[in-house]
């Protein structure tokens, strides 16, 4: 489990089809292997550990569903790891479990702040409400409005310094993960399911 506070950004030294080796510091602190570490939101293992880098694996599963396969040696990437019961909730409850992947549209300066509009598809869009959260690229975001086929987010000067955000250009794949509140709430209701499922609404692999 995560909350969504990007702690670092970490580099991509190697990308293979099933594994990354990523440099970093701070996430290293006190990590064992077999520890979780998300990257760009995506909960993930780490398998090997060295002198300011480490390892995982990706299941072909977290390649189909989220960015990581597209990432390349120099890349950057939001990290950040689990929490611990001691932990301050800063953002929301983030099970680095991504939904699928969005896409940058829009880019507008407001002042300090970076608008930005991402398009996303209808299986997570279902999900989304203004002022409600959003996990993108694992960072914990506040939904400032949305339309039928995509939604928008302020980032801050802060945000866009420490995380990946700053580097973004249309056309960039991102990963979402939609506030798991939304899906309980929606599996308590009578027929909700059964709607969405009917809809085509619901990917393959959610029934």
């Amino acid at each position: 489990m995560f909350s969504g506070i990007v702690e670092e950004v970490g580099c991509i030294r190697e990308a293979g089809g099933d594994s990354l080796t990523i440099a970093a510091s701070l996430v290293l602190d006190q990590t064992a292997l077999g520890e979780s570490i998300a990257v760009n939101g995506a909960c993930l293992t780490v398998a090997r550990l060295g002198d300011g880098w480490f390892g995982t694996d990706i299941m072909p599963e977290t390649v189909r569903r989220t960015n990581l396969g597209r990432l390349r040696p120099g890349d950057a990437v939001n990290l950040e790891r689990s929490l611990t019961l001691a932990s301050r909730l800063g953002g929301h409850m983030v099970q680095g479990h991504v939904d699928g992947t969005g896409t940058v549209r829009v880019l507008v300066a407001e002042g300090d702040a970076l608008l930005v509009t991402i398009e996303a598809p209808p299986a997570v869009m279902r999900y989304v409400v203004e002022k409600g959260y959003i996990a993108v690229d694992g960072a914990s975001l506040t939904v400032v409005d949305h339309s039928p086929a995509a939604f928008r987010v302020s980032l801050v000067r802060y945000t866009l310094e420490h995380t990946i955000f700053g580097r973004w250009k249309v056309g960039q794949a991102v990963n979402l993960e939609v506030d798991i509140l939304a899906k309980y709430v929606e599996r308590l209701l009578p027929g909700e399911r059964e709607r969405a499922s009917a809809a085509g609404l619901l990917e393959v692999g959610q029934e």
